[in-house]
């Protein structure tokens, strides 16, 4: 179950506010939501925990208190609409439930105030707890979460009953409660054998005595209460998790500050370890931060959302949709602009289209650092405004010499030599490279073949939409430009012939290889991600860069 959009209004800090996740090609498995303190990120939390408190069983609906507390305007009341992927969805209405379609088990929530400095209890069962129904979690997102011990008592429990009534030998044990830990620790610290730490053993609270966890770092063996405060942070995340993920397998967690104590690299590591191994695929996981690790990994991460809170006004109405991956200005919630410049002032800032940035910077190239910008305009007034800022855009349909003179004038603006990077991918050559690397075979020839008939299948589909293209572009809108403007607008001709070319490497400068030929063979089931892999594609970039 994954959320496509949360509608709250006269809820907490929000008028009238939409986040809106229908955009994206998938539905988002991580939903990271950034801004600077106050901006109102947790008030996104509150409102899933009431919906998780009203899905549940075990809560009183109606009380004053709680309305006050999430009343915006305590005259009106407060409304949270959601949608989700499995076209269930949730409509309440001031503790009434007008339509729900949520189970039991939809919702599980961590607050941020959950760290245990030093373990306490000294006996077992002392509380009768429903794990099933989340009977220990705290009601509001102000409370503190108490679970941890609870957690302890129980995968303690677990392993006394696996010992004495399943037979279950040390070996198993060690895989089911133990190994699963030190693995994520092993992601997460990615430290030497003398730093990292192990999880060996637990023992179980009796006798007046508290329950004994130990861990190995190094030579030493080290009790729970002795680790740094990340160290436990993550410990109690992870084992939260591991106790608790027989009962929630189809469910929206969100877990609030879970980068505390961290440092940038431990951040990162810790948001992938919990996205990508301990949360179901079918679920979704919606938390917080303004820290880099964190938004670092989220513009990586195919799979996640960033959805900015920043400097917005909630006292009028917000619709909010995910932020562009790649984009430079969702780093200034970590890290002021100036020291973005410095962070940067050694590295080619190159901002490009959409979807290619990811694979421009997976090419690794020396000193470059691809961003992106949100269309064509956009990355030309980038790079036209800001000596700091380089530009990389599609060709399309352009002809030699008006791509010679747009980087010529306009130094920070760099032109594919292809219409789009569709054509670098599926280029002739970059297939026979890819293909050879993978131990199939590829005929050259056959494959231009197909491509040639392409062309002449759809040259009246192109042909209609070319001149519309030509006269979209940015460039020269300024008055002293008029005659090159006028000048581009005149060449349609010139670009027909182009098109027509018998010579592949002419006709394929314009052809649009993202629209058509598609339904190619040697085109089919290829990952762009593998196809930007190969030592051409990485060449041919970087001739273009240095042009």
């Amino acid at each position: 179950m994954k959320i496509t959009k949360l509608e709250l209004k006269n809820f907490k800090r929000f008028d009238d506010l939409t986040i809106d996740l229908t955009s994206l090609a998938e539905p988002a498995k991580l939903v990271l939501l950034i801004g600077t303190n106050g901006s109102g990120k947790s008030s996104v939390f509150d409102a899933l925990e009431f919906t998780n408190n009203l899905a549940k069983s075990d809560v009183k609906i109606g009380e004053p208190s709680k309305s006050d507390y999430y009343s915006k305007n305590k005259e009106t009341r407060y409304q949270i609409d959601m949608t989700f992927d499995n076209e269930r969805s949730f409509h309440s209405d001031f503790f009434l439930i007008r339509d729900s379609q949520i189970p039991n088990n939809g919702f599980y929530g961590r607050t941020s105030i959950r760290q245990i400095p030093k373990l306490t209890r000294t006996v077992i069962g002392k509380e009768n707890l429903a794990f099933e129904n989340d009977s220990d979690r705290p009601r509001i997102f102000i409370d503190r979460d108490n679970r941890f011990e609870n957690d302890i008592e129980k995968i303690t429990v677990s392993i006394l009953a696996d010992v004495f009534r399943k037979n279950t030998t040390t070996e198993q044990i060690k895989e089911s409660y133990i190994n699963p830990i030190n693995r994520a620790f092993d992601n997460v610290f990615d430290a030497d054998d003398n730093t990292k730490v192990k999880l060996i053993s637990f023992s179980p609270p009796s006798e007046g005595k508290t329950a004994e966890i130990l861990f190995e770092k190094g030579s030493s063996q080290i009790p729970y209460d002795f680790l740094s405060s990340g160290e436990k942070e993550i410990f109690n995340i992870l084992l939260n998790l591991l106790t608790r993920k027989e009962y929630f397998t189809d469910t929206i967690y969100f877990l609030d500050e879970i980068d505390l104590h961290l440092n940038t690299l431990l951040q990162k590591n810790l948001l992938k370890e919990i996205t990508e191994n301990w949360i179901p695929d079918n679920c979704q996981l919606w938390t917080a931060s303004h820290s880099l690790g964190f938004i670092e990994y989220a513009n990586e991460a195919a799979h996640a959302a960033i959805i900015d809170f920043d400097s917005l006004n909630f006292d009028v109405p917000q619709i909010i949709i995910p932020s562009p991956k790649n984009n430079f200005d969702v780093f200034e919630i970590a890290v002021n602009k100036d020291f973005l410049s410095k962070v940067f002032e050694d590295k080619k800032i190159v901002f490009s289209e959409n979807t290619d940035t990811p694979l421009y910077n997976n090419l690794h190239i020396k000193d470059t650092i691809f961003f992106n910008a949100q269309n064509k305009a956009d990355v030309f007034h980038k790079a036209k405004n800001n000596p700091s800022y380089n530009g990389l855009i599609d060709r399309d349909y352009l002809l030699d010499e008006e791509r010679i003179d747009l980087q010529e004038r306009y130094k920070n603006l760099n032109v594919l030599n292809y219409y789009s990077i569709e054509n670098y991918l599926f280029h002739p050559e970059n297939l026979d490279e890819y293909y050879k690397g993978v131990g199939k075979e590829f005929n050259k020839e056959d494959y231009i073949s197909s491509i040639k008939s392409e062309r002449t299948a759809n040259r009246d589909k192109v042909l209609i939409g070319m001149a519309g293209a030509r006269d979209s572009y940015p460039f020269y809108r300024e008055n002293e430009n008029a005659a090159r403007l006028k000048t581009i607008r005149s060449n349609n001709s010139a670009i027909l012939q182009m098109f027509d070319s018998d010579d592949f490497e002419i006709f394929y400068k314009v052809f649009p290889a993202k629209d058509y030929g598609t339904g190619i063979k040697e085109r089919q089931n290829l990952n762009h991600a593998d196809l930007a892999k190969t030592t051409w594609f990485k060449a041919q970039i970087e001739a273009v860069l240095k042009q």
